[in-house]
Formats: structure tokens, C-alpha cells, sequence
């Protein structure tokens, strides 16, 4: 999947753990694993300014974009 989530980096340098951060978050560690672990189809907005919310973070410290090779880089 091209869109990279980085969720352990920050939950590393906030010396927290996926326990508490979903507890903050108000969502289930399962919930939160499947995304963390880059599994999750989408998230809500609402979860993803919660994660930043709790993580004092900006959305491209949480996602980023890595380009496949099957994938044009750009739109036609």
C-alpha cells in the first residue's frame, strides 16, 4: 500500500504505549493495531485529529505517501 503509517515512531518519541494511546484516543487497541500495523482501508478524520490531538503531532508525522512501482508518480 503506498500510504506509510508512522504511528510507532511517534508513539516512541512520546514514551507512550498503544494501550494508552488508544484509550486517549477512545478507540479499541485492536482498532488501533490495524491501523498501526498499516492494515485499515481508511480512517476518520475524527480518529486521525484525535491521534494528532493526543500525540502533539501534524498528520504527515502519522502518514506518508511511498509510491509503489505498479503506480504512476503522478496524475495523468
Amino acid at each position: 500500500m503506498p500510504i506509510a503509517v508512522d504511528i510507532d515512531v511517534m508513539l516512541a518519541k512520546r514514551k507512550m504505549s498503544v494501550g494508552e494511546l488508544a484509550e486517549r484516543v477512545g478507540i479499541t487497541p485492536a482498532n488501533l493495531a490495524v491501523l498501526k500495523n498499516g492494515r485499515a482501508k481508511a480512517v476518520r478524520f475524527s480518529t486521525l485529529a484525535a491521534l494528532c490531538e493526543v500525540l502533539e503531532c501534524q498528520p504527515g508525522d502519522l502518514l506518508r505517501f511511498e509510491p509503489d512501482g505498479d503506480a504512476p508518480a503522478t496524475m495523468p
